[in-house]
């Protein structure tokens, strides 16, 4: 088969795309990755630098604190002697008469208004202090409500008692002053606004006496009420007339349509009820239906057919007046009702006219009604604000109470606690910022989804990371065929067998999932032949071109597997088949056939291999020679697919030569193995050489990576039970498997070919 006949399956060529095309911004889902590829750097980083914070902490000077703490809202014995005798001073309200405490009155508090006395009085015992040292020792902080809490911390612990006690009386003596000076202020601006208040309820009085004069006026709202009324049921009786006068304009216009139309057989429904008219219509129906039976009797010009037509002549003329009268009458109805409609259109007009002026009239009525009433209610609540501001003025107890004394300066602690949170979160910061360096700076690819955002390639399949065959290797590949063929039908650990089948279930699906999507790639055209690379080694390309050539072989297609990696083969041994003679050694002898170095692999009746055979030390002019092509030709008729495994790409030009003969490349991208420099070069030098790339494939995913398709497969098999009929177990540790296997009669007649 030509090469050129089977070239790309897919409907256009894919490469690598521009990087203007790429998209900006932050992946979130990729930094959270990167965090968590990266824990243990966090949390090593974290606990590096909460513990330097909590060392400082420790080896610091010792700081001592005390407290008191204030109640803000007290309700006083004055208050409440005050409160029995006029109900109606401030002192019934605790939120006026108390000094509130808001941000304002926490900064006066540690100004130097409040602050500057007490360090005058401190300056007798230590001459040294001065505003600084109170002002930062000192924090004052609400703790609820109403209740003040006063911490002061210095590291000489008499200097923390001696500051607490005079800063107790600085604060309530605080209090009494700013409740006093309130009340003072509240009292020069209600005699402000007395005054305003009396002359403005005096001018509303003058306008609303005044606008009832001008208008003769009494209750606005009634009048208006009454103008309503009257509107309504004149505009209720001119919709009845506009109703009678609609059908009667629709009667004449039927009526003169169908008088205009055929006069004599008018049926207007106003017709239909003039009597003299129906019983017109009735002789001129008789005599049409006594013509009709006379016509078949006799000749159109008889004597009888001409009276006939005599009579009803003398008929239509008088149903064409008797029509004409009728519709002179609905005339008269029609002008008759407009007249009306016309006469109770002004009287709606002329009350509605009325009403404008009411309404304008009752809108000033109502609002200099109702700015006199809370002008009253103002001067009313002035008078009695300022008789109760009078009263509060007079009291002298002090608004805050001392909830609790201040007790001895102790050692804090929570310059500890403080350090070791702020110590954590630098930590985790710090911890986050080094993982999402050192992730950046490593440049690997680590997840599907990197994949197909870098390389905006299709990615045909995700394949899971499977720990038994990394483990274990060629000896888990054989098994595992060997039991799904029936040979190992029951493992006497329970939870060997439980590893096993939850690790390759998804494996194999995933393959299966790819040799499907590479098969829809194109319907309209077979895939007959498929280079399967990666861009540098260890990508696990191998194992993807051996466990998909399986798939398609479980699908009925015949598959050649052809080994073209001459440099390192190593597609035999994942069969774990001999390298005897293999596509080197037909190449180089003429006198070798295909079939000769084609071997069936075991297991699978439509699999079959070729494997590199000798290593030539030349394998580029191997792949390049003429016979090469010829083979290439001769296995694409015999087979309906054969998978090259080629060297990576990068650094030889083996994958190239091979892949120019096939459908196009399928690049295997190892995650956390590649990075992204080298697999953006690999999409390049493809890109250079015109080669097809039909997709990708991810190996080596994690669980959370596989997203649903694993979480299904997982939920799927967890219960599977095992085959109840067996031949007999076999009990071995997997690391001793293929010795074990050696007395099966399928592994004898695998090695006797």
């Amino acid at each position: 088969m030509n090469a050129d006949s089977s070239l790309p399956v897919t409907a256009e060529k894919s490469f690598l795309p521009n990087r203007s095309d790429d998209e900006g911004g932050i992946d979130l889902g990729q930094i959270i990755d990167a965090i968590r590829r990266r824990l243990l750097l966090v949390a090593g980083v974290t606990t590096v630098v909460a513990s330097a914070a909590v060392l400082k902490a420790l080896t610091d000077t010792p700081i001592y604190e005390a407290s008191f703490e204030i109640l803000t809202n007290p309700v006083t014995l004055e208050t409440r002697i005050i409160s029995a005798a006029n109900p109606q001073t401030l002192s019934n309200q605790q939120d006026v008469v108390a000094v509130s405490v808001d941000e304002a009155k926490l900064k006066i508090l540690k100004s130097p208004k409040v602050i500057d006395p007490v360090v005058e009085e401190l300056q007798e015992t230590f001459p040294a202090i001065d505003y600084g040292d109170v002002a930062r020792g000192l924090t004052v902080q609400p703790t609820s409500q109403d209740i003040l809490t006063v911490t002061y911390q210095h590291p000489d612990p008499a200097v923390v008692t001696a500051v607490l006690d005079v800063v107790e009386d600085a604060f309530l003596q605080f209090s009494l002053e700013e409740r006093q000076r309130d009340i003072l202020r509240g009292i020069d601006f209600v005699d402000e606004q007395l005054p305003q208040l009396r002359s403005r309820v005096d001018a509303l009085q003058s306008q609303l006496e005044a606008l009832r004069r001008q208008y003769n006026l009494i209750d606005p709202e009634a009048q208006g009420q009454q103008l309503t009324q009257q509107i309504s049921s004149f505009s209720q009786e001119r919709l009845d007339i506009r109703v009678q006068l609609n059908e009667a304009k629709l009667l004449y216009d039927n009526l003169d349509q169908q008088l205009d139309q055929q006069g004599e057989l008018a049926a207007a429904s106003l017709l239909n009820e003039n009597p003299r008219y129906q019983s017109l219509l009735d002789k001129l129906l008789e005599i049409d239906t006594q013509l009709a039976e006379d016509s078949v009797l006799f000749m159109g010009e008889s004597p009888e057919i001409q009276y006939l037509r005599e009579q009803r002549q003398q008929l239509l003329p008088l149903l064409a007046q008797e029509g004409q009268r009728t519709e002179r009458q609905l005339v008269s109805m029609i002008r008759e009702l407009e007249t009306r409609d016309q006469a109770l259109g002004q009287a709606i007009d002329q009350l509605n006219q009325r009403m404008k002026v009411l309404s304008s009239v009752a809108r000033r009525y109502s609002d200099i009604q109702r700015e006199l009433q809370i002008a009253t209610e103002n001067l009313n609540q002035f008078l009695s604000k300022r008789e109760a501001l009078r009263i509060d003025a007079a009291q002298r107890q002090t608004p805050w109470e001392l909830l609790s004394q201040p007790g001895n300066p102790r050692a804090s602690a929570a310059s500890v606690k403080r350090n070791l949170l702020l110590g954590s979160v630098l930590g985790v910061l710090l911890g986050i910022g080094a993982a999402l360096l050192i992730d950046r700076l490593s440049s690997v690819i680590y997840t599907p989804k990197e994949l197909k955002s870098l390389s905006k390639l299709p990615l045909l399949g995700v394949i899971p990371f499977n720990e038994y065959l990394e483990r274990y290797g060629p000896a888990a590949s054989v098994a595992t065929r060997l039991r799904q063929a029936g040979y190992i039908l029951n493992i006497t650990n329970k939870a060997d067998e439980q590893e096993q089948s939850q690790a390759s279930t998804p494996f194999i699906e995933s393959f299966r999932s790819l040799y499907a999507s590479l098969r829809l790639l194109n319907p309209d055209r077979s895939l007959t032949s498929l280079t399967v690379s990666s861009a540098t080694p260890g990508a696990g390309k191998t194992t993807v071109c051996l466990h998909l050539g399986q798939a398609a072989a479980a699908m009925g297609r015949r598959v050649l597997l052809v080994d073209t990696d001459l440099r390192r083969p190593s597609l035999h041994k994942k069969i774990g088949m001999k390298n005897a003679k293999g596509l080197t050694d037909y190449i180089a002898s003429p006198e070798l056939s295909i079939e000769e170095v084609t071997q069936p692999v075991p297991l699978d009746d439509n699999l079959s291999i070729i494997t590199a055979g000798s290593l030539p030390p030349d394998p580029t002019k191997v792949l390049s020679s003429r016979r090469m092509e010829e083979f290439i030709g001769m296995v694409n008729q015999q087979f309906d697919l054969v998978i090259y495994d080629t060297p990576p790409l990068l650094g030889f030009a083996d994958a190239f030569l091979t892949g120019v003969h096939s459908n196009g490349f399928l690049m295997v991208v190892g995650l956390g193995k590649v990075k992204r420099t080298v697999f953006q070069q690999a999409l390049e030098d493809l890109k250079v050489s015109m080669i097809p790339v039909l997709g990708l494939v991810a190996n080596g995913a994690k669980e959370d990576q596989m997203a649903s398709s694993y979480s299904y497969y997982q939920y799927y098999t967890q219960d599977e039970a095992l085959p109840s009929q067996t031949n007999g177990a076999l009990k071995t540790e997997p690391a001793g498997l293929l010795k074990s296997l050696k007395d099966l009669p399928i592994v004898k007649s695998m090695t006797k070919k």
